[in-house]
């Protein structure tokens, strides 16, 4: 018997068996076109429910930032017709407002500084709270509490009224001989009292950072101990490798929150950036420039300043962070 021979015969027998030959209709067609039409069926279903958020994307969020985008090169005053100038704000923002430079300096200290402290103390807190079991629920949500109502305005109010001039935080300093008359109206004190308040607001990346630190094997700590690691060794060489995929997260948000400083330094200065312009932060400065002196071009021109260097220290930081972002199963 030749083989296409055999060959043919279980060709034969494989269809009287109802088994489907390769590129040939078979029985099982009409169920493949069920499946088809039911794959169908839920794809419009998924699309249908995101409908409501394409729409308020493109409406809410889209379309309105490629008509800011417009208005960044035109001259407008909410009440007239844009007028087409060109890179002309984008000039004058650089060359001819030495308010709009003073409000960059500011917000760079406020975010260079304020952010590494406020990760810091969030990192440290968390390390004490992951060695506590007994009445960590209750810390966690005493030390969380502050970043729920750190940007509402009530709380902005009260920070105001403790750091004015013969307020709590004065008196006590002045009990102990500190005299610094406010903080509030001292150009030398608002800055560090903002980044202060800020501070006070690391309750979320905290329970981000307790989270990573739960998740860290606690083989690796005694693997540390038994070649006679110390706290500072296992910090360097276990908890912060470990841990740095949690870091490079909240150092992207923190730095992004930073930029973006507003509700705070608006009620504390009552708007006017004082004193001497040391609380008019960036986004501060954007909305006088918008709503006040009705120079929407220009506010423009400077939320997509802000818009494109906030993107590029995100672009810096996921490029650098294969020289010391670690993440688990990744071999280098």
């Amino acid at each position: 018997m030749t083989v296409s021979t055999t060959l043919t015969r279980a060709i034969v027998t494989a269809d009287e068996s109802g088994t489907r030959r390769p590129g040939r209709r078979g029985p099982d067609v009409p169920a493949r076109a069920g499946i088809k039409a039911r794959n169908r069926r839920e794809t419009a279903t998924g699309y249908t429910f995101l409908l409501p958020w394409i729409i308020g994307f493109v409406g809410l969020t889209l379309g309105p930032m490629l008509y800011s985008l417009y208005l960044a090169f035109t001259k407008y005053n909410l009440f007239t017709e844009p007028k087409w100038i060109g890179f002309d704000n984008f000039t004058r923002m650089f060359t001819e407002d030495p308010v709009y430079i003073q409000s960059v300096q500011i917000t760079l200290v406020y975010v260079l500084v304020g952010t590494p402290i406020k990760l810091a103390a969030a990192l440290a807190v968390a390390m004490l709270l992951n060695y506590r079991d007994r009445g960590s629920a209750f810390f966690r949500s005493s030390f969380y509490a502050p970043s729920l109502i750190g940007a509402s305005v009530s709380v902005a109010i009260v920070w105001r009224a403790m750091f004015s001039t013969d307020g709590p935080v004065d008196n006590t300093l002045s009990f102990f001989g500190i005299e610094i008359g406010g903080w509030v109206g001292n150009v030398a004190m608002v800055l560090p009292m903002m980044i202060l308040l800020a501070v006070w607001q690391f309750g979320a990346p905290m329970v981000i950072f307790l989270a990573g630190l739960k998740q860290i094997p606690k083989e690796l700590y005694e693997a540390a101990e038994v070649d006679g690691a110390g706290p500072v060794r296992k910090f360097r060489s276990v908890t912060f490798p470990m841990l740095s995929s949690v870091i490079f997260f909240n150092l992207l948000l923190e730095l992004i929150n930073a930029f973006q400083v507003f509700a705070s330094a608006y009620i504390i200065s009552n708007g006017s950036g004082g004193p001497a312009g040391m609380t008019n932060f960036y986004t501060v400065y954007l909305y006088k420039r918008g709503f006040a002196d009705l120079q929407m071009g220009y506010a423009a021109a400077m939320a997509w300043v802000l818009v494109i260097v906030v993107a590029i220290i995100a672009a810096l930081l996921f490029k650098t962070q294969k020289s010391w972002v670690h993440y688990a199963g990744e071999n280098r």
